[in-house]
């Protein structure tokens, strides 16, 4: 270093400490200070919310085609043509997955929320496309013809997993508008959750593995929203009252009232029942709670504690909430990974909560938009969602949950992203957030003032 360069620095932090030393507590307000947050912070606005909701969606028209092939040629075959060797052209995820299920109830929200029809056409394209094409692909079934896995799938549902979400989709979408052709499909699904699916002594939905009548907190959601849903189309309140028992059967095994979470299993035949609280089904859960509520009856008995359950499970989840927007892969655990999917599911919900009355946006309203400022975060530049656990079995000590990867292509963001983006923004406009002493504080009308620090009606008093 020459003897000028040297001389150039030394001035340079010389004036920087002579500045450093004017800045005190007397001459700069250092509350006002701007911290150094990791994923965001604060008031965003609908604008904002939307473009990263479309990062998301133009992403996933061109990663999920919609036609049918030969898998021999790649030519595109028309759905009356199918044969044992047409196939749903592969793309980066499945559509008859029940992730894509839960994919296509997000888009049809976010239609709703942006008046922005890509999202509904995304889902309705291949909703349709899986409808139509289901008669040719069940007739040869039917014969005995080996046929494309994923649409087997569709004309023979063997789990939840195969039937609940696109089922609970299809019903939102042919309640919208009754001249989709999806009847036939949504009565088909609904047959196999309500009649053929697997259920202990007592009616609860269970399952045959890793041990014999285990309930799985996933399938909350996999069943139960179908089953409400099908009271609101066919107006036979016999579903509604299946759906609310399955809730008190699953809360009765599943609920833990001092932590305000689910256990992810319960094994009939296990002693004591272990209670490790994975995020995501407990996503799933919050979520089959809000999806009940919304379509039942406001007079139905089992409504109100329903809906104490759900503002329960809430405040059990959002003081768990990590400083980064982010909830952790095992809730209680800060030694397991930040994860998307579950941080997404509860983003949705919680602002679902407010818009809907159900809980106080003065209390929630900052941890959903700190939830939103994570799920924004985890949305890269391709419009592809990180950091989300792939799908997971169950297991019953922390290692299994604490080391399972995370994966662009996990399908389970993908749907819980832009739901929470669309309930976000319906958020922004019922409410006034507003930072307020540098934190986000929410307000039922608009505040008339752009200070720092104010008074709750805009006016400065002290």
């Amino acid at each position: 270093m020459t003897a000028k360069l040297l001389y150039t620095v030394l001035l340079l932090v010389t004036a920087m400490s002579t500045h450093a030393q004017q800045v005190n507590d007397t001459n700069t307000p250092l509350h006002l200070m701007k911290p150094q947050y990791k994923t965001g912070y604060g008031v965003v606005t609908p604008q904002e919310v939307k473009q990263k909701m479309d990062m998301v969606l133009h992403y996933l028209e061109k990663a999920t085609p919609c036609t049918l092939e030969d898998q021999r040629s790649g030519k595109t075959v028309q759905p009356q043509q199918a044969d044992m060797h047409t196939r749903l052209r592969p793309g980066d995820f499945r559509l008859t997955s029940y992730e894509w299920g839960v994919t296509y109830s997000a888009m049809l929200a976010a239609a709703e929320t942006t008046g922005d029809e890509a999202y509904r056409r995304y889902a309705l394209e291949r909703m349709t496309l899986l409808a139509q094409a289901a008669p040719q692909f069940e007739m040869l079934y039917k014969k005995g013809t080996a046929i494309d896995p994923l649409m087997r799938k569709v004309v023979d549902p063997h789990a939840l997993d195969d039937a609940g979400a696109i089922c609970a989709a299809m019903i939102k979408a042919h309640i919208a508008n009754n001249q989709l052709d999806y009847r036939p499909c949504i009565d088909r699904y609904a047959d196999y959750i309500i009649n053929k699916e697997y259920r202990l002594k007592d009616g609860t939905f269970a399952r045959l593995r890793p041990h014999k009548n285990t309930v799985w907190l996933d399938d909350m959601f996999m069943g139960i929203p179908t089953v409400a849903l099908m009271g609101r189309l066919t107006g036979n309140t016999h579903y509604y009252d299946d759906a609310t028992q399955q809730i008190e059967l699953f809360r009765s095994r599943m609920f833990l009232e001092g932590k305000g979470l689910f256990r992810h299993g319960w094994v009939e035949a296990m002693t004591p029942h272990p209670a490790f609280h994975w995020g995501r089904a407990n996503g799933w859960a919050m979520l089959t709670l809000c999806e009940v509520l919304d379509v039942l009856p406001n007079r139905h008995p089992d409504r109100p504690r329903i809906l104490q359950l759900l503002q329960a499970h809430i405040a059990g989840v959002a003081r768990l909430q990590h400083q980064d927007g982010y909830w952790h892969q095992l809730l209680d655990r800060d030694d397991t990974y930040l994860e998307t999917s579950c941080t997404a599911i509860f983003t949705y919900c919680i602002a679902h909560a407010i818009n809907q009355g159900w809980i106080d946006a003065l209390a929630y309203g900052p941890v959903a938009l700190l939830g939103w400022h994570a799920v924004a975060n985890a949305i890269n530049q391709k419009g592809q969602i990180e950091n989300v656990c792939v799908g997971t079995g169950m297991g019953f000590d922390p290692a299994f949950y604490a080391f399972r990867p995370v994966h662009v292509m996990a399908a389970h963001g993908y749907g819980p992203a832009l739901w929470a983006g669309a309930e976000t923004i319906r958020l922004l406009k019922s409410q006034h957030p507003k930072s307020n002493d540098s934190a986000v504080q929410f307000y039922s009308e608009e505040v008339p003032t752009d200070e720092p620090i104010f008074n709750y009606d805009g006016k400065i008093r002290f």
